[in-house]
């Protein structure tokens, strides 16, 4: 793969697919009449919600030799993301995943990724190890640590940044791509070494540490080795801890929800956002928190993430 020329602010890598959400809301997949098809995947939706931001952005992944993939890079392109580094795999179909919406908080997710999603076979010989270096942040994710190649080449993606500049585990825990999560934890375990921020939701922060209680798992995440704990909590809030004992806990915007998913990657690309601005740890923490909620009253994920203007305009909504 190329060389970059500058180094970028935001570098994702992991999962990509097509999103096709029923257009019907409240209604089993069985009887659903009508699709929408949107750009999917976590580390491209992180990637889309930072460039929706101002960022300059860009992810590592792989998708079929199909005209889905034609499409995943038009949209991608079409979001500002630069797709450099999103190549084919002749052997396995670009993934596509299915939801149902059940407002406010039953949203089944049902992931098409047989016999072997291509974005698993991101090989550590074609990463541009340079950029990777050079990037003002890199984000992974667990299901690249799911399974080989790419499990290897996510870690040597982490310890060739060996903590220069930011670099965010999105712990992403997805049970139906791993046998068990004992399987899981080893490689957790050594992700967290590596990266100076972990974001999580309970389940996630409970597969990676063996705990629970939100501020436990943030004590552990940090004892694993990273400098920023991000603990989602729903419709509690978000609580972060940084090493150096800044604290904040923030809670929710109130929004009337219609899909919740894709609130985590909108979470995570403003995350970098503030990361990136210097903000203050509780008003990066706010400012997530309003582009997720964007997000969840919205229906698909892509396509929704939110402008700067309109953060802004939520929290100055919940603020009045």
């Amino acid at each position: 793969m190329a060389q970059s020329v500058q180094p970028i602010d935001l570098i994702t890598m992991g999962r990509i697919g097509v999103d096709l959400y029923p257009l019907q809301v409240g209604v089993g997949l069985a009887q659903v009449e009508t699709f929408g098809k949107f750009l999917g995947g976590s580390a491209a939706n992180v990637a889309v919600a930072a460039a929706r931001l101002g960022r300059n952005t860009a992810v590592i992944t792989r998708t079929g030799d199909d005209p889905f993939g034609t499409y995943l890079h038009e949209a991608l392109k079409e979001f500002g993301v630069d797709d450099r580094w999103v190549t084919s795999v002749a052997a396995y179909p670009t993934p596509v995943t299915f939801c149902e919406i059940f407002p406010p908080d039953d949203f089944p997710l049902y992931f098409y990724r047989q016999p072997k999603a291509p974005d698993l076979e991101i090989h550590t010989e074609e990463l541009d190890f340079w950029a990777i270096r050079a990037a003002r942040v890199f984000w992974i994710t667990g299901t690249g640590l799911s399974e080989e190649p790419s499990r290897s080449a996510t870690l040597a993606a982490l310890k060739a940044r060996d903590k220069s500049g930011t670099t965010v585990f999105d712990l992403d825990w997805r049970p139906m791509f791993w046998r068990d999560p004992e399987e899981a934890r080893p490689y957790y375990e050594e992700a967290l070494r590596h990266a100076t921020v972990a974001v999580g939701n309970l389940d996630e922060c409970e597969i990676a540490t063996g705990v629970r209680e939100p501020r436990a798992c943030a004590d552990a995440l940090l004892a694993a080795g990273v400098e920023l704990a991000v603990v989602k909590q729903g419709p509690k809030g978000v609580l972060a801890v940084h090493r150096d004992g800044t604290t904040a806990e923030v809670p929710p915007v109130p929004v009337e929800v219609v899909n919740g998913l894709g609130a985590g990657d909108a979470f995570g690309g403003s995350l970098v956002h503030g990361l990136l601005s210097g903000w203050e740890l509780a008003e990066t923490m706010r400012y997530a928190n309003a582009a997720g909620a964007l997000v969840a009253s919205r229906l698909a994920c892509s396509s929704a993430m939110p402008t700067e203007a309109e953060v802004d305009g939520l929290l100055a909504r919940a603020t009045a």
